[in-house]
């Protein structure tokens, strides 16, 4: 890709303030250990929402989404929901105020305020924060290989090198440099930093998003996509099976959808369906997610932080995401996207269509965009898997009377050797999709049911919870291949029910054959919570020694919200596309839908908010 003076100027002057904001921030996240990790719980649930949006704005999600829309048109709305993308909804309308009510520093720390600090608790503590740090690994090695790859398109130097006889490649070369700036100002100035660029670079990343999108609307025509898409690219339904046919337009994109097996799509659909409920049920993976609502100065602010990341993060990034798959499909030449085994790279769109259908200028800006939602995920992640090494191993389990130069410098330390081991894989290699399907189908599958259980059921103690977790990653390790060897090759997805069916077995066993948790600890977490289930005896003891104790009675409003919820989320994905393809009867219909939606969640949801 050929950059212009001005791209690279604008693409460096980013990186320059980006880093600059980072180290200005830095003088109040070094006060204390909440400071660094939470910001002192001192800012806005709006900044919290955008830059809660600007951490799911990543570079690897973008390219595969491109990807996707290119090839299953707006059909490819519903593949988030493998994710799924709704937990967001859960989120905002009742899960991020019963956790922020706990008021502690991490998720592993809310773990003993749920189970105590018997030796049931204390294992499924332990097991919480191996998780969290398996997960920010998991996803840092994610992140590599999407930051490699794209950046390799469009930045104009050679940094491929040798070391110890080892070629390191150009792809991998990139990676290691933006890695190593996000890494400095991340590690100086810890969840300020975070928050403070990320507002930074969400507030680039959506000039860059409209940008784009207005270029394909001015550049095409309508006629010009149905002429380059199969029949029903353009419809959001499907049947039984997917009902795309590319074979006299691009049978490489008919591969493309053999390879991933989603071509029967209502059988997908279901699954979908049946993870996500309990997927969105069992609350944030002990991550970013979870750092920003204890990080919120309130639990109403937490639920409005959650209702305001969709609405800032859908619209631009989808406009975006359909106005470089429309430039791409009208316009290139599909043997662009040949890969090195000779197949069609359809990751390569974004970086193929920015490089041939955006002017200078607007070129620089749109990457460093990208560069900046690159940026702002990664370093979510390492800033939230340090606070669970230092806080919940090292403060609770070895030294906890250092003071806080101490634990800031092993913040630093910790930081750092994250994102060396998280590099290390993700140099590895592999591809996007790859990655994709490990991560949402397997390894958040083995969180799940432990932790749905410990919501919604007084009687599920410690124990539970660890055998449960245990259980999940053991069956990571062992259902994938007992499957192969049966001569069943599934989905990620496909494998979820029986590793929940795994992981369910695990928990109810390892909390049936043991004894119930502390009393005190059960009714203090439910009077300070006040979640609904199954918690009757222990809202008979509350309730009996605060006669003024109120139970939540909320479960129909939050049930009616979720799905209005969902229905609300998706519009905000499917109305930027259908304007950038011009469908202006199904544009106006989804327009329609998200105004009754949004009359629905003010009165049942906003209205009835409460700390």
């Amino acid at each position: 890709m050929n950059l212009a003076t001005i791209d690279i100027v604008i693409i460096i002057g980013f990186l320059v303030a980006t880093v600059g904001l980072g180290f200005y921030l830095s003088a109040k996240a070094s006060k204390n250990m909440q400071s660094y990790f939470l910001a002192g719980n001192d800012i806005p649930w709006y900044y919290l929402g955008l830059s809660n949006a600007s951490g799911m704005f990543d570079v690897s999600g973008t390219m595969i989404a491109v990807a996707w829309l290119f090839v299953y048109g707006l059909k490819s709305a519903w593949i988030p929901w493998l994710w799924p993308v709704w937990n967001q909804i859960f989120m905002m309308v009742f899960l991020a105020a019963w956790m922020r009510r706990s008021n502690v520093l991490t998720g592993a720390q809310w773990i003993s305020f749920r189970f105590g600090e018997s030796i049931g608790g204390r294992l499924s503590h332990i097991a919480t924060v191996i998780f969290a740090v398996v997960i920010v690994i998991a996803f840092m090695a994610y992140f590599v290989e999407g930051i490699g790859k794209f950046s390799a398109q469009f930045l104009p130097w050679d940094l491929s090198f040798s070391i110890a006889g080892v070629a390191i490649s150009n792809e991998d070369s990139y990676a290691l440099a933006i890695i190593t700036i996000t890494t400095l100002y991340t590690l100086k100035g810890g969840f300020y930093s975070v928050v403070g660029t990320e507002v930074l670079q969400f507030l680039i990343m959506t000039v860059a998003c409209l940008i784009v999108g207005f270029i394909a609307i001015f550049s095409t025509t309508a006629e010009q996509i149905q002429a380059a898409v199969p029949a029903g690219w353009d419809s959001l339904w499907f049947g039984w099976e997917l009902g795309l046919d590319w074979s006299n337009i691009l049978p490489a994109a008919d591969q493309r959808i053999e390879d991933d097996g989603y071509g029967l799509f209502g059988f997908l659909f279901m699954l979908m369906l049946f993870k996500g409920v309990f997927a969105s049920l069992a609350g944030p993976v002990p991550s970013y997610d979870m750092q920003r609502i204890l990080g919120t100065r309130s639990p109403s602010e937490a639920a409005k932080m959650f209702g305001l990341t969709p609405v800032v993060l859908s619209f631009p990034r989808y406009f975006m995401i359909a106005g470089i798959a429309v430039l791409a499909l009208v316009y290139m030449d599909p043997s662009n996207l040949e890969g090195t085994n000779g197949k069609l790279d359809f990751e390569q769109v974004l970086p193929y269509a920015i490089s041939e259908y955006v002017g200078p200028g607007f070129k620089g800006l749109l990457l460093a965009g990208l560069l900046a939602a690159f940026m702002s995920t990664f370093a979510a992640f390492i800033n939230a898997g340090s606070a669970y090494v230092v806080n919940d191993i090292y403060r609770k389990y070895i030294n906890d009377k250092a003071d806080d130069k101490t634990y800031m410098r092993l913040s630093y330390i910790v930081t750092a050797s994250i994102v060396v081991i998280g590099v290390g894989f993700g140099l590895a290699g592999g591809n996007i999709q790859a990655r994709t399907d490990w991560i949402v189908g397997l390894l958040y599958g083995s969180y799940v049911a432990s932790n749905v259980l410990k919501w919604v059921w007084w009687r599920f103690n410690g124990y539970g919870f660890f055998f449960g977790m245990l259980s999940g990653m053991v069956g990571v390790a062992i259902i994938p291949p007992l499957l192969e060897s049966m001569g069943l090759h599934l989905l990620a997805i496909e494998q979820f029910p029986f590793l929940f069916v795994f992981a369910i077995l695990g928990s109810v066993l390892g909390c049936l054959l043991t004894a119930p948790d502390n009393e005190e600890v059960l009714k203090n977490f439910y009077r300070q919570t006040r979640p609904w289930g199954f918690w009757g005896p222990i809202a008979e003891k509350v309730i009996a020694e605060n006669p003024d104790f109120k139970r939540n009675n909320n479960f129909s409003y939050d049930a009616f919200n979720i799905l209005v919820g969902i229905v609300w989320q998706m519009m905000l994905v499917v109305i930027p596309i259908f304007l950038v393809v011009r469908r202006f009867d199904s544009l106006a219909v989804s327009v329609l839908v998200f105004a009754i939606c949004c009359v629905l969640l003010k009165k049942y949801w906003w209205n009835r908010l409460e700390d």
